[in-house]
């Protein structure tokens, strides 16, 4: 009886040794993967930066579709005659060379 209560013990014992091994190497490679995963969050990945770009490529070119067709309809009131939709192509104007100029 006495032979098996040893014989628990040093199993457990060493059993508890890995668990402690293990334990000590999750605490000294924390620090590692945090600085690891703030340095992921924080840069931005070639692949992240050309979805980004191409996404305000496709914004602006939805602003400029929809300011040219604004455009295009004051045009044509404009030539009918209507002086606020020639004052809106000017106005339409300003705001196409804005979006042209918006830096992506």
């Amino acid at each position: 009886m006495h032979i098996g209560k040893i014989a628990i013990m040093s199993g457990a014992s060493i059993l508890l040794g890995g668990c402690v091994v293990s334990a000590a190497k999750n605490v000294v490679t924390a620090p590692v993967k945090v600085i690891s995963k703030t340095a992921d969050m924080m840069t931005t990945s070639q692949s992240e930066a050309d979805e980004k770009r191409g996404r305000a490529m496709r914004q602006r070119d939805e602003n400029l579709g929809r300011l040219y067709t604004k455009r295009s309809a004051a045009r044509r009131k404009c030539y009918d005659g209507d002086q606020s939709a020639c004052d809106d192509v000017d106005s339409l104007e300003v705001q196409i060379d804005a979006e042209h100029d918006r830096p992506l």
